[in-house]
């Protein structure tokens, strides 16, 4: 975890500075360099496929759910950049993105755009058929978010629904149908991400007023704090229920434990008021993900 102020978009990390100098733009435009993003696509689809019961005789699918989390996380920031490049110039954390300074073009864009999504469409072709189903039914929320901020104070709201799809699909790519545990861990990581991305809002709540950009860190103001710890309650509330679905013990919710410590943490040291804090506390999330993805375990595995 890095304990750093806001970091630029156009700090060159080790695999951006790896890169030739006319590709460095295309790996700021994927967020190459923050894969807290990728982390945060990632552990929903591991949650799926472990509360299912399948983490450990389909380890190869985490690892093909790990491609396709850093080829289309990368996509969608890729996408959200096109759409929010006049935007983008208007805040100060935003404005040096390759697209916002000028430092590639449009055109360039899409087709870096289209190149990922290959890579996302070859993950979906390892998967059964009833999944890439599921897979697909996520297109139209993708499309629609970068849209949300200009229309509603709830963004986050559908940021969860994008982020938490890979729950149904780790699940369906295990079992071949749905189940009332795998809707309410799905439940459970809609709030876990409204939580986490009103943490990273936080950065940005000046310049997105002054930008006329809504989220639900402006919609809570002063509030920020209880919202956020209301959002973490719901998501572990959730999760004991999707657990209990899959084995009805009390001992299996004790798996929860060690996340909803750190959930706790986040919450009672969160300096709304600091930048750099709240960055630091929405990348711990990474750690957040690994803790559920090892109660799924547990459970699943012992069911």
């Amino acid at each position: 975890m890095e304990a750093q102020s806001s970091v630029p978009d156009t700090e060159r990390h080790w695999l951006i500075a790896a890169l030739p100098p006319a590709a460095r733009p295309f790996g700021l435009l994927a967020r190459f360099d923050r894969p807290i993003g990728w982390w945060l696509l990632f552990w929903p689809c591991a949650w799926g496929v472990a509360l299912a019961g399948g983490a450990t005789e389909r380890w190869d699918l985490l690892l093909w759910f790990l491609l396709g989390a850093i080829a289309m996380r990368g996509a969608g920031c890729v996408y959200n950049d096109i759409v929010d490049r006049d935007l983008d110039r208007k805040v100060e954390r935003t404005r040096s993105r390759p697209l916002a300074s000028g430092r590639t073009s449009l055109s360039a864009a899409w087709i870096w755009l289209v190149a990922l999504c290959l890579i996302g469409l070859i993950v979906l072709l390892q998967l059964r058929w009833e999944a890439q189903l599921v897979a697909l039914g996520s297109l139209a929320l993708v499309a629609a978010y970068p849209f949300m901020k200009r229309i509603t104070w709830w963004p986050q709201a559908w940021l969860g629904l994008v982020f938490s799809w890979g729950i149904p699909v780790g699940w369906v790519a295990i079992t071949g149908e749905v189940a009332p545990a795998m809707f309410w861990l799905y439940a459970g990581s809609v709030f876990w991400v409204i939580g986490y991305d009103t943490i990273y809002a936080l950065q940005d709540i000046e310049d997105d007023a002054l930008a006329g950009v809504k989220s639900t860190a402006r919609r809570f103001g002063a509030h920020a704090r209880s919202g956020i710890a209301c959002f973490y309650l719901l998501a572990l509330v959730c999760w004991c229920v999707a657990l209990w679905q899959v084995r009805p013990q009390w001992l299996a919710l004790a798996a929860l434990a060690p996340a909803a410590l750190h959930l706790i943490w986040q919450v009672a040291t969160l300096r709304a008021e600091d930048g750099s804090d709240a960055l630091t506390k929405f990348r711990s999330n990474r750690e957040t993900g690994l803790l559920v993805a090892l109660a799924c375990f547990v459970v699943g595995a012992t069911a």
